[in-house]
C-alpha cells in the first residue's frame, strides 16, 4: 500500500523542514495520531519514536526510527509493529519564500494481515487525504505563527 502527496505553500523550506523533521508534531497535522513521542536520539538519523494512531477505529503502536535525515532536503523513517513496516519519506523543495513538500507513505503488512490489506485500499486513501490536508493546514499556521517566515 503506498500513499504519495504533494503540497504547496507560502513557508521557507528550511521552516517546513524544521518543524515536519520534528516527528512529535504528527500531533499537529495527522488527525489519525493519537501520540507521539521521542523515545530517543538528538532528530537526528537513529532517532526513536514511539506512535500511537487511529485506524478503523483502533488504536495502533508503531516504533518509528529516523532513517535518512538531508537537512532541508530529505527526512525519512521507517516504523514497525507485529503487523506492520511502513516507511515514511518526506522531501523537501523550493526556497526561502515557498515550500513543495512530496510526502510518501509505504505500508508492508506481515503475517496474516497481508490477506487482508487489499481491502483496506480505501481507508488508506482517505488516511493520506487527511494527511495532505493537515500537513497543508499545520504548515499555513506556521507561516502564520511567525517561525514560517524568512529571518524570524
Amino acid at each position: 500500500m503506498r500513499i504519495i502527496r504533494t503540497i504547496t505553500v507560502d513557508v521557507p523550506r528550511s521552516a517546513a523542514f524544521e518543524f515536519l523533521s520534528d516527528f512529535t508534531t504528527t500531533m499537529e497535522w495527522d488527525p489519525a495520531t493519537v501520540l507521539t513521542e521521542r523515545v530517543s536520539g538528538d532528530r537526528g538519523v537513529g532517532t526513536v519514536y514511539r506512535n500511537v494512531s487511529r485506524f478503523l477505529g483502533r488504536e495502533s503502536e508503531l516504533t518509528y526510527e529516523v532513517t535518512t535525515l538531508e537537512p532541508g532536503r530529505r527526512f525519512a523513517l521507517r516504523g514497525e509493529n507485529k503487523t506492520l513496516v511502513a516507511h515514511d519519506v518526506m522531501t523537501f523543495a523550493g526556497d526561502e519564500r515557498r515550500t513543495e513538500l512530496t510526502y510518501e507513505a509505504t505500508f508492508t503488512f506481515k503475517g496474516l494481515a497481508r490477506v487482508v490489506a487489499p481491502l483496506l485500499a480505501p481507508a488508506f486513501t482517505k488516511l493520506g487525504d487527511d494527511a495532505e490536508q493537515g500537513l497543508h493546514s499545520a504548515l499555513q499556521r506556521l507561516a502564520g505563527t511567525g517561525r514560517g517566515k524568512t529571518g524570524a
